[in-house]
């Protein structure tokens, strides 16, 4: 935050990971509001790997390392984790399998229990296992990740979990095989956000939304400075990586973009265009969702999922100077000292003036309701046609009342600056653990400009 600060005092835009701790709300990193935060959302590519099961079941998975000579035929299958006092075996750490029988089996793998997917799998071929299929947790769902496993290998959803073990309790003499089918193209539940994916509120700042924004970041194919196969003889060097470091870099790169054709843009200015034009729905055109298959919260998706095209067309902007951050800090009590470390010079908060959260002039809101009404207010600079007039559509969160003044912004030129009011009210009908979404949508004949509103109680 303190590097990113002074970067984005000199014009540099900061984008950075919200990190791979999700589900879990408040586990987010990456919380100043001067830094792009970005969470990590499905492409609609599958590397497919199917685990037809003895009983003719059909479990979808994925696997990037996709063999075309493994045997068709049903093979026994061994689920260590059922039967061996050991819980390291559950989860396929290394030498746990070492005294089991495994040898010429399909070995079932849990996620987690600190080894990689990818060592687990190695632990398997160490133990003669001839296969693997890796058992997503509850908390992963539907989130499955594409790897360079060392061995025949698929990662199967929770819901392919559950159905893999009723089936071993059904028969003594369970079996599988795994089918695999390659690139798949067009799943239309994608974008969807990713289990790993951090999630808000912000601890440090709960009164700004985070994450901003998700992108690309699962089953991500990129170069890779070593042959994942072991080839000494090639060049052409790959590998697939799933996290929020590579939905991070997506971000970056459409920044460098927006920057080339709107070099005069400050990052702010960029930051605003991103989540004021993000996609709040996938390619079945449906909202987006989670890893459970539900439609996303707020906490992890931010301002919905990237869309370049339109963000660089966005019509208005919210912008923030550099300055302005000052009455934020100085608002969330920090010290002058403390302050004076963020900006790298003296700054004395009592003869500067202090500000909410919430009025720091960003594309969204986060409302904390600890009292009856908030009003803030925004400024919007107008980058789209000279003259245009903007027309406020409210969705407004469950429980709370929102009224905006002026209801109709009328732009005569571009740059020009124009300013709103938004009232939050909580209403008597609310419950007391409101945590809620909504939206102001500025719509003119040409553009739409949405800015998402959390609200939500501390307890969360």
């Amino acid at each position: 935050a303190l590097g990113a600060f002074s970067a984005m005092e000199k014009g540099i835009f900061v984008s950075c990971s919200a990190g791979n701790s999700g589900p879990f709300n408040f586990s987010l990193s990456n919380e100043a509001p001067w830094i792009l935060t970005v969470g990590a959302s499905t492409i609609d590519r599958k590397l497919r790997a199917v685990a037809v099961l003895g009983n003719n079941e059909e479990l979808e998975g994925e696997s990037a390392f996709q063999p075309k000579d493994f045997p068709s035929m049903q093979l026994p299958i061994v689920y260590p984790g059922l039967n061996i006092s050991d819980f390291r075996a559950a989860y396929c750490t290394p030498s746990s399998l070492n005294n089991t029988d495994v040898k010429g089996k399909i070995v079932l793998c849990e996620i987690g229990g600190g080894t990689t997917r990818i060592a687990k799998g190695q632990a398997v071929k160490n133990a003669g296992g001839i296969a693997m299929i890796l058992l997503n947790i509850e908390r992963q769902g539907f989130s499955t990740a594409a790897d360079s496993h060392v061995l025949p290998a698929t990662n199967v959803n929770y819901e392919g979990t559950q159905k893999i073990i009723a089936y071993i309790n059904s028969t003594s003499t369970p079996t599988a095989t795994i089918v695999f089918k390659g690139t798949v193209i067009g799943d239309k539940s994608a974008p969807m956000v990713a289990s790993f994916s951090s999630r808000g509120p912000s601890r440090e700042s709960p009164g700004i939304l985070k994450p901003d924004i998700i992108g690309p970041g699962v089953n991500i194919l990129a170069a890779w400075p070593i042959s994942v196969e072991n080839n000494s003889n090639t060049k052409s060097t790959f590998n697939i990586i799933s996290g929020t470091s590579m939905s991070c870099p997506h971000l970056s790169g459409i920044v460098a973009l927006l920057k080339s054709t709107h070099p005069d843009w400050s990052p702010a200015a960029i930051k605003s265009a991103i989540m004021t034009s993000a996609d709040i729905v996938n390619l079945s055109d449906t909202l987006i969702e989670d890893e459970r298959l539900v439609p996303a919260n707020i906490f992890a998706t931010g301002a919905g999922h990237v869309n370049p095209s339109k963000a660089n067309d966005p019509g208005l902007i919210y912008d923030i100077e550099p300055r302005d951050y000052i009455p934020y800090l100085c608002g969330l009590n920090y010290t002058n000292r403390h302050i004076s470390v963020i900006l790298q010079r003296k700054v004395n908060c009592s003869v500067e003036s202090s500000i909410l959260e919430g009025q720091l002039n960003y594309p969204s809101f986060s409302i904390m309701f600890g009292s009856s009404s908030q009003t803030y207010t925004r400024t919007m600079t107008n980058v789209g046609e000279a003259n245009a007039t903007y027309t406020v559509n409210i969705v407004p969160p469950q429980g709370v009342s929102v009224t905006v003044k002026p209801p109709t912004l009328n732009f005569s030129d571009l740059n020009q600056k124009l300013t709103y009011e938004v009232t939050f009210r909580r209403l008597d009908t609310a419950s007391n653990t409101t945590n809620s979404h909504g939206y102001l949508l500025w719509k003119s004949s040409k553009h739409s400009v949405r800015s998402p509103v959390a609200v939500f109680e501390t307890k969360l």
